[in-house]
């Protein structure tokens, strides 16, 4: 039987677990990486590693739900024609996060940065990606099969670079631009926290009173993030994905 970790959590420590996730839920509806400042802080007030995991989920549920349900209500996002892609993540985000309960994350761990290096760089070199739609590369079909039970699976199992690794692949793939890249991005993100917490929550592996304050913040970050997405566009995402990816890949190689 799992214990849960006897934490005494000040009303300064809650205030702070409330600014990070609303930090964290910003940054990612705009372009991802908002688990850098999630994880370090729940490591930081004393979550032992599974339980940063699990109650990680759990908070970031909240942020991944409020900025998809604003881009759906833009019109951004579609959730008809994205159904493959919906049950392929909750398939592989199952998998994941059950597997990585069970065995060691290290080969992945070690593998991350450098796909992760290899985006940062074909964005950077390719200025025009995600401007504006083109012609897809691969059918709706096919692409949800794929990287949804890929991206799903590694979103459960590991986390860090899932939103970067989705937009690009949406973008190279489906021809989507940038703004609804990054609003399907969000949607296939929350559904594959939703089906990992669920996981985590059997395995006993959340602390719910950091996941709920956190959760608050992300709810509020998140739908200011998404706003911004559909108001700026591309031009304004761009910069904001790279730097983001590249302070992702930055802190995995240091790691």
């Amino acid at each position: 039987m799992t214990v849960t970790p006897d934490l005494a959590l000040s009303p300064f420590t809650l205030f702070l677990l409330f600014l990070a996730g609303g930090l964290a839920g910003l940054i990612d509806a705009i372009a991802g990486g908002g688990g850098l400042i999630t994880v370090p802080v729940l490591l930081g007030v004393g979550l032992p590693p599974q339980f940063a995991l699990g109650t990680n989920k759990l908070q970031s549920t909240f942020g991944s739900a409020s900025a998809m349900a604003h881009f759906v209500r833009a019109g951004t996002v579609r959730l008809r024609p994205a159904l493959a892609g919906i049950l392929w993540t909750a398939v592989g985000a199952c998998l994941g996060a059950w597997a990585v309960q069970q065995i060691d994350p290290s080969f992945l761990k070690r593998l991350i940065p450098y796909l992760l290096l290899g985006i940062l760089c074909y964005t950077v070199f390719t200025p025009k990606l995600g401007m504006e739609e083109v012609h897809p590369r691969l059918s709706h079909g096919v692409f949800y099969a794929l990287f949804g039970l890929l991206l799903g699976f590694y979103d459960g199992f590991l986390g860090p670079g899932t939103g970067s690794f989705w937009v690009v692949a949406i973008m190279l793939c489906l021809g989507y631009d940038m703004r609804k890249a990054t609003g399907h991005t969000k949607l296939f993100n929350f559904v594959s926290n939703i089906v990992s917490l669920v996981v985590f929550l059997v395995g006993g592996h959340v602390v719910f009173v950091a996941g709920l304050v956190m959760g608050a913040g992300q709810a509020i970050g998140a739908r200011l993030g998404a706003k911004l997405v559909i108001k700026k566009g591309a031009r304004f995402i761009r910069p904001v994905f790279i730097c983001s990816v590249l302070a992702v890949t930055i802190k995995l190689f240091f790691n």
